[in-house]
């Protein structure tokens, strides 16, 4: 399942998301998003956990709990919108 993982602190690394989620089960990935730009994390990220019902007990643990002194809201991934743009065949 992936998880996405929001309101983090922009001094929280990944190996510390990764900390907190393995309290309940294998993750594969962390991803922490960051500002190709500026540098920084945008507060947000995306943890991917083989098994769903460990990944479903880690979102219902972990959204609304403190990490690094903000309160992180966790819940599953949701796919991608398509952009309207992209799937219009009328074009001309």
């Amino acid at each position: 399942m992936n998880i996405f993982v929001t309101r983090l602190s922009y001094q929280t690394k990944e190996d510390q998301v990764q900390s907190l989620f393995e309290q309940y089960g294998a993750v594969n990935s962390v991803k922490i998003i960051y500002d190709k730009f500026e540098g920084r994390s945008k507060g947000y990220g995306f943890v991917e956990m083989p098994n769903d019902e460990e990944a479903q007990q880690a979102i219902n643990a972990l959204n609304d709990s403190e990490l690094d002194g903000r309160t992180i809201v966790v819940k599953k991934s949701e796919p991608r919108k398509s952009d309207y743009r992209s799937n219009r065949n009328d074009r001309y």
